[in-house]
């Protein structure tokens, strides 16, 4: 086995171990999946952006970043804020049942919506950057040469979950066909964001 294919599974390992988590971006795709709205560009948007930000660390802003840790500062207060303005929001669908939408029902969010949306999900998420900048980026460059292998891996990783999340959430689509669980799903869904979010600006 090669030295650039061990890289390229390490980095498929340690990209999976990063992004297998309940965080905003995962439960948005979820409920996209779900609801089986835009979800191509979603997973595109989420998948695209993870291969930007992995390549940027490989290629050395992370030390950038590491120099202006201000930056970080400003993106966890904004994307604090967002996390819980969505996350009242999702609250808001869990009380009023009238509001969810069935698994069945395609309609309701728009494209720019749905696209807004996940960007800001991704890009207002200062774990993104620590996750994929920072910490890809080195462990990455510890592999010298190999390291755009690892890269490559990473970046296959998150191909890989994001497409199955999002396109594997229909699965979910007869348990879903009851109000009662899209009331679970937001109530989760509000936690989670509103948790992430107060934490998010606390610690920036």
């Amino acid at each position: 086995m090669t030295t650039a294919l061990l890289a390229a599974l390490a980095g498929l390992g340690t990209g999976l171990s990063l992004i297998v988590a309940i965080g905003a971006q995962n439960a948005f795709v979820l409920r996209q999946g779900i609801r089986r709205q835009h979800v191509a560009a979603v997973v595109a948007i989420c998948a695209l952006s993870d291969a930007v930000l992995i390549s940027a660390g490989i290629g050395g802003v992370g030390s950038v970043l590491r120099a202006w840790p201000s930056a970080i500062t400003a993106i966890g207060l904004l994307g604090g804020a967002f996390l819980v303005s969505y996350g009242l929001l999702a609250a808001r669908r869990a009380v009023r049942p009238q509001a969810a939408l069935t698994a069945a029902d395609g309609g309701g969010g728009s494209l720019r919506t749905a696209v807004l949306t996940c960007l800001a999900m991704t890009w207002l998420n200062p774990h993104v950057y620590l996750d994929t900048l920072l910490l890809l980026g080195s462990v990455a460059n510890g592999y010298g040469h190999s390291r755009w292998g690892f890269g490559a891996g990473a970046v296959t990783g998150s191909v890989v979950w994001f497409t199955g999340l999002g396109f594997g959430a229909r699965l979910l689509e007869r348990p879903f066909s009851r109000p009662g669980s899209w009331r679970a799903l937001d109530a989760a869904i509000a936690c989670t964001m509103i948790t992430l979010g107060v934490l998010m600006a606390v610690r920036a």
